[in-house]
């Protein structure tokens, strides 16, 4: 058994976004991410192998996908969550003082 605390040890100060895997196993991944006002880099896309359910526990963000070779951006806050394909190309554009988010890639 293994137990803790989604908002424990979460530093002051972090010059780059904390990334915590809570479980993985076979085919999944539990992450838990920290971001304090960071984003992606200029003109960086992730584009994944894995489907990757994120909600937000703590604080915003503004991501921005390619959508049928469109731009779709999505303001998400407290409790909102996105289901985000393999493979569907994505940025965070902006998040808040601290935001802490829920990842599952599978």
């Amino acid at each position: 058994m293994r137990k803790g605390n989604i908002y424990g040890k979460i530093p002051k100060k972090l010059p780059k976004e904390l990334f915590n895997t809570i479980i993985s196993g076979n085919k999944i991944k539990i992450e838990r991410i920290v971001s304090k006002k960071h984003k992606s880099p200029k003109g960086y896309w992730y584009d994944q192998n894995e489907n990757e359910f994120v909600m937000i526990l703590k604080g915003n963000a503004e991501l921005t996908f390619i959508v049928n070779k469109k731009f779709k951006k999505l303001k998400m806050r407290k409790g909102n969550y996105v289901n985000i394909p393999s493979h569907l190309k994505h940025r965070v554009d902006k998040t808040s003082k601290e935001t802490v988010w829920l990842a599952i890639f599978y």
